[in-house]
This record gives C-alpha cells, sequence and structure tokens, in this order.
C-alpha cells in the first residue's frame, strides 16, 4: 500500500461518502474503480487506486436487506391493486411476480456495495489494518 494510502486512512472515513459509493457499485475509497467483477463477485482490489477490497464479510446481509424493503414495498402495492383494481389472480400474480424478480435482482448488488463500503468505512474485518499499524495502534482482534 502506498503512503497516500496510509494518509488517506489516517483520517477518519466518511461514512455517507462511502455508503453512496457502495450503492453506486464503486470503490469507498476512490470512487472510481469498479467494486464487483460480476454481479456479487467483489474485486480483490480496486482496479483504480488498489485499495484491498478482500476484506469484506457482506455474508447474507445484502439478501436479508433485499427481502426487508422489496417485501415491505411489494406487500401494500399487491394489497391496493388487488382492492382497487380487482384483477384476475393470473394477471396479478403475472406482474408481481416480475416486479419482484427485477427489483430483488437490481437491489441486491447495490446492498452488497453498501455493506462493503460501511465496512471498509468503519474499518471492520481487516480494513485500515496497514493504517493502524502506521499510527502506531495495536492491532484489533478481528484482524
Amino acid at each position: 500500500m502506498t503512503d497516500l494510502h496510509l494518509l488517506a486512512d489516517a483520517e477518519e472515513r466518511p461514512m455517507g461518502q462511502s455508503l453512496r459509493r457502495g450503492l453506486m457499485l464503486r470503490c469507498p475509497a476512490c470512487g472510481k474503480g469498479h467494486m464487483l467483477t460480476g454481479y456479487l463477485t467483489v474485486n480483490a482490489a480496486c482496479p483504480a487506486c488498489g485499495e484491498v477490497l478482500s476484506h469484506h464479510r457482506a455474508d447474507d446481509g445484502p439478501a436479508y436487506l433485499t427481502i426487508l424493503i422489496v417485501g415491505h414495498l411489494m406487500a401494500p402495492l399487491l394489497l391496493w391493486a388487488f382492492v382497487t383494481f380487482r384483477p384476475e389472480p393470473l394477471t396479478l400474480m403475472t406482474i408481481f411476480m416480475t416486479g419482484t424478480v427485477a427489483l430483488s435482482l437490481f437491489l441486491l448488488p447495490r446492498f452488497k456495495g453498501m455493506i462493503v463500503a460501511l465496512q471498509w468505512a468503519k474499518e471492520m474485518h481487516g480494513f485500515g489494518a496497514a493504517a493502524r499499524e502506521a499510527r502506531g495502534e495495536p492491532a484489533l482482534v478481528n484482524d
């Protein structure tokens, strides 16, 4: 890692900016490089600035958030559409299944980007370990 990264890591990492960059699927450090190589595969390092992203531990968080948001959006819409328009059940099911799948596929990688960015901003799971060593701080247990 370069001295520039150590200086950037020595300062507090901005949470809001990191989350916005994660939502846009960009590197939380520079905002220029792509965070994901495929649909959900996180790059080992940012192609633009070289920030190591392999420390992430997103696990089930993105899927949980996707289910939470999609469920809370689609359930009231389904009830409203049924009560207001009284469509045929097959029509209603087709429309809402398509909408649910499309919204889920759209949100899942963005939530993964946000969780990785959150971990980067809070220096969780090894993010920022080199900066802590440069400042003379002890390594955290989880690093």
